[in-house]
């Protein structure tokens, strides 16, 4: 695995071992995003497919989750959007 300045962090840290999607954004993660900031990623989007009740086999679904990923690791770090709790159990997929 090559070291990479993870575009989240900052850092120059080691990068994933393969690309997470098959897709131009798996690619992009790939290139420019470390093992730690994924590691946090990933227990982000556990938290959201809870809140939401998403079910990941669903496009919109995953449309969300695709969108809520390059915000997480591209939109800004820590002021990347939060989860808004207050429509918990509200959102129908």
């Amino acid at each position: 695995m090559a070291d990479v300045t993870c575009a989240r962090c900052g850092q120059t840290k080691p990068g994933l071992a393969f690309a997470p999607f098959n897709n131009d954004l798996g690619k992009r993660i790939h290139a420019s995003v470390c093992q730690d900031c994924w590691a946090q990623w990933l227990k982000q989007q556990t938290m959201l497919i809870n809140h939401y009740g998403l079910n990941v086999r669903e496009p919109e679904a995953k449309t969300f989750l695709y969108e809520q990923t390059e915000k997480f690791l591209f939109g800004g770090g820590e002021d990347a959007e939060q989860v808004d709790t207050s429509k918990q159990g509200t959102i129908q997929w």
